[in-house]
């Protein structure tokens, strides 16, 4: 009987503190986005972004490999500083955002190499899920924000295939380019 008693003290000790190893982190909006460029007719690359970042990070403080990422892109924000442009990104020839009008990364896996990340997931965007790896750097320390809240940065880097997605397969890669580099900024507020 005291063993059971001496059992279960443990484990009521031990939950809170198994808890405590995790905390849920959410994109500040004002100050995160997904940056992207793109080969235009074999001579110059275009920049454009999206904002409107959604999701959450469940961060596992004790291990960051058992951490987790799901993050929601608004892809109506997208913006190349050229509306006509942004119109026909829209369009249904391209991103077709009256249908698709979200993408969605989720994470399957996360490994530390030195003080960077690789994050192995699914993205799912023009209503296709293909695998991606994201190389992340961050997180950076917290520090307290305007809203006092504890902060914390990530910056995350890869290059996807249009076509893959089944984005703009009409266009020959001389005219639009097949790869396209993203970059993710995270502003990330603790929960």
């Amino acid at each position: 009987m005291k063993r059971l008693a001496l059992l279960t003290s443990i484990f009521t000790i031990a939950a809170p503190l198994a808890l405590a190893q995790t905390s849920t982190w959410v994109p500040d909006k004002a100050h995160s986005e997904v940056d992207f460029s793109i080969l235009h007719m074999s001579l110059s690359k275009v920049h454009g972004r999206f904002g409107n970042i959604g999701g959450q990070i469940v961060l596992n403080e004790a291990d960051i490999t058992k951490s987790t990422v799901k993050v929601t892109i608004d892809v109506n924000t997208v913006d190349t500083g050229e509306s006509m442009r942004d119109a026909d990104l829209k369009s249904a020839s391209l991103f077709d955002t009256a249908q698709y009008q979200t993408a969605t990364f989720v994470s399957t896996s996360v490994a530390k190499h030195g003080s960077n990340l690789t994050v192995q997931g699914n993205l799912t965007l023009h209503g296709v899920t293909k695998p991606v790896v994201l190389e992340v750097e961050g997180p950076t320390g917290p520090v307290a924000g305007m809203d006092h809240k504890p902060h914390a940065g990530y910056s995350a880097t890869t290059t996807i295939s249009r076509t893959a997605f089944g984005i703009g397969t009409k266009y020959p890669t001389s005219i639009l380019g097949d790869e396209v580099s993203l970059t993710i900024d995270l502003d990330v507020v603790k929960q």
